[in-house]
């Protein structure tokens, strides 16, 4: 039995709440985390209610599902909405496929330095003298913004002419490549869901 003194002060780290917030999160269920953590249903509510303080090897259990340290559980900081910014010149453009010569097409990440992504966010520039890209997959989703020039995009074998201010939401998980067309360089913004 905690005394009233470790009570208060367990009380101020708000584990319970913190562990539902991850778990809401997540969009996982009681049962689902006790499959995963091998802890009861009835435990882990009354670890989220603050009825019960979990011990270290329980809370590690739990950190380890959602891929946070413990740290995680005793910071006193308000958590603050992500926010990372990338300036133009902290960018690093890419060749892709690397070592091609001439490459398909250049990239530069436009968030990389954000954890816990549930995107992934490029520019991306076909070049004159660029070659179709191969047919790859990847994820779930990707949307494709041609910021200027033009661009053919095929997805499964089928074939989409696109030009600058036209925007493609497609499966990406379905084998597709990029080539460049016209007279000009394309831009364009792509962003990948997992």
């Amino acid at each position: 039995m905690l005394s009233e003194t470790l009570t208060v002060e367990l009380q101020r780290y708000q584990i319970g709440p913190r562990i539902r917030t991850l778990r809401l999160k997540k969009k996982l269920g009681l049962a689902q985390l006790g499959s995963h953590t091998g802890l009861s249903t009835a435990m882990l509510s009354k670890i989220e209610r603050g009825q019960l303080f979990p011990t270290l090897p329980t809370l590690l259990r739990i950190a380890m599902v959602f891929g946070v340290g413990l740290d995680h559980f005793f910071s006193r900081e308000t958590p603050r909405p992500l926010v990372a910014v990338v300036r133009a010149s902290e960018r690093l453009r890419l060749p892709s496929p690397p070592g091609d010569e001439p490459p398909a097409y250049l990239f530069e990440s436009l968030d990389y330095p954000a954890t816990d992504r549930r995107m992934e966010s490029f520019y991306a520039e076909f070049p004159l003298d660029a070659q179709p890209s191969a047919p790859h997959q990847h994820g779930s989703a990707e949307f494709v913004y041609i910021l200027e020039g033009e661009l053919e995009l095929s997805v499964a074998g089928e074939t989409t002419p696109l030009s600058a201010g036209d925007a493609v939401y497609f499966d990406s998980s379905a084998p597709h490549s990029y080539c460049r067309r016209g007279r000009a360089v394309c831009r364009a913004l792509v962003v990948t869901a997992a």
